[in-house]
């Protein structure tokens, strides 16, 4: 038996109306789920507030209230705390319902604007391959052990988060890899959970439709090293001049990994290619399958987090070098007339730029580059004209399409790409709204050796249009347009 006392634990409590040793069932934030002798945590939305939603709760059969605004009429036999800050105090609740199972792993989180998938999954992979039980919370899929289940945000709320962390401890679960996003950091999801790591990717231009700066974009993924414990270690990437920043306040051990400065992690590419990359990592010689300067920094992250979890170095390189890319992150096919077609999750301008320059160093020029990019509805809009420049000035040949318009004119959103693109480009850029048009124009453009970057959805499996969701797949498209135009 829970008691409602039992879970309010380190929660900031301003006031009590009622009983806190009643015993409970659940807990909810969204009303419509409620049971009888449930609590109810009244949060504070963008588009709705919970405690608009308090008396519904109570028709439902909550036991209990948790919210940072007392009603103005109390019904006997409910409890009501009034708490400074509904999400954390729901954090907290979350992770003492489900016994803090945080305690019981090994929890790393990765945060950065790049970069987290590839990690979280490729460090899942490889300590699965040495033999650990291994958990996985990202933004393609949550891993327990062999079980799989669908991901709905790249961090999910606090109650979904500690709900599989306590099922990966009850199933002997030794490590778990978890991407943190600065959503996540902000509405204090990760709050209440003990990490044993931090890594920080990159930080770039992106979420500013959520954040009002590109400073407090860069404070709040901060604040997430801020609250490491001393008992955790914190590795960054100092080729950012993010990096050290990340580090200034934490009591965390600090390390740091780069390919072009001094750090306790370096690597150094000797080789480039389609076929994967030649490392020398802290002196050591490896062959790799995946592709780029980007993903060097991811692999150096993955090394260095492999060594502090324990892994002999020699182990941990033979691991790396078996493991294969990450869907939707430089997902590539060959086609039977030798187009090369590469699909990457590239939404940011500087994921764009970084994908583009790694085709351009490995291409000998002679070969067409034909980029097809959009913008996402309903997200930062500023990075648009950004996505257009760069698109233009590093392809052959730029489309501009849709990616997922949500709620928003995708033609407007092309616009708004458009316009970032430089007069002398003009010639060399296309539009086309409809996204699958889009890809099999580029399909039709290229001829024997070009190649095709389709950029901006990766891994995802469906298009967004006025809140409808309909099967989409980039990679599985750009298949099939090629193997009809061999026929």
């Amino acid at each position: 038996m829970i008691l409602l006392k039992d879970i309010l634990y380190k929660v900031t409590i301003e006031k009590v109306v009622g009983n806190t040793g009643v015993p409970i069932t659940d807990i909810h934030f969204d009303s419509r789920k409620l049971g009888l002798n449930d609590v109810f945590v009244a949060i504070k939305g963008s588009l709705s507030d919970g405690h608009d939603f308090i008396k519904m709760a109570s028709d439902k059969g909550a036991i209990a209230i948790v919210c940072e605004k007392l009603p103005n009429d109390f019904i006997n036999g409910i409890t009501y705390v009034q708490v400074a800050d509904s999400q954390q105090a729901l954090a907290f609740m979350a992770a003492n319902f489900y016994d803090n199972p945080s305690q019981d792993l090994q929890l790393i989180g990765v945060t950065g604007t790049n970069g987290k998938t590839t990690i979280t999954t490729l460090l899942n992979n490889l300590f699965t391959a040495a033999g650990y039980e291994v958990g996985l919370l990202s933004t393609v899929k949550i891993m327990v052990g062999s079980r799989t289940y669908k991901a709905t945000h790249t961090t999910p709320d606090s109650l979904t988060i500690n709900k599989y962390l306590r099922e990966m401890v009850d199933m002997g679960v030794e490590f778990c890899f978890m991407e943190v996003s600065s959503h996540g950091i902000h509405q204090k999801r990760t709050e209440g959970l003990q990490f044993k790591g931090g890594i920080f990717t990159n930080l770039s231009h992106d979420h500013l439709d959520y954040h009002n700066s590109f400073k407090e974009y860069r404070d709040v993924k901060k604040s997430f090293f801020d609250h490491l414990p001393k008992t955790a270690f914190a590795v960054v990437n100092v080729d950012d001049k993010n990096g050290l920043v990340m580090l200034q306040n934490t009591v965390a051990k600090k390390y740091t990994y780069a390919l072009k400065t001094y750090a306790d992690y370096r690597a150094q590419i000797l080789e480039n290619q389609f076929g994967g990359l030649l490392l020398k990592i802290n002196n050591n010689e490896l062959w790799v399958k995946l592709i780029g300067d980007f993903n060097a920094y991811n692999l150096l992250a993955i090394y260095a987090t492999a060594e502090l979890l324990g892994l002999e170095q020699i182990e941990a390189l033979q691991l790396m070098s078996t493991l294969e890319s990450v869907d939707g992150r430089f997902q590539y096919t060959v086609s039977a007339k030798n187009i090369t077609a590469i699909v990457d999750y590239a939404h940011t301008p500087d994921a764009l730029k970084n994908v583009l320059e790694t085709i351009n160093s490995i291409r000998t020029g002679n070969e067409q580059l034909i980029t097809v990019v959009g913008c996402g509805g309903d997200r930062d809009a500023t990075k648009r004209p950004k996505m257009g420049a760069i698109g233009a000035h590093l392809s052959t040949k730029l489309i501009i399409t849709s990616d997922n318009p949500r709620t928003e004119n995708p033609d407007a959103i092309i616009e708004q790409v458009e316009a970032g693109v430089p007069a002398e480009h003009f010639k060399k850029t296309l539009s086309i709204t409809d996204r699958k048009q889009a890809i099999k124009t580029a399909c039709q453009m290229a001829n024997e050796g070009d190649i095709i970057l389709v950029a901006g959805k990766g891994h995802e499996t469906y298009q967004e249009v006025n809140g409808v969701r309909t099967d989409f797949d980039d990679f599985k498209i750009v298949n099939e347009l090629l193997k009809a135009l061999n026929k």
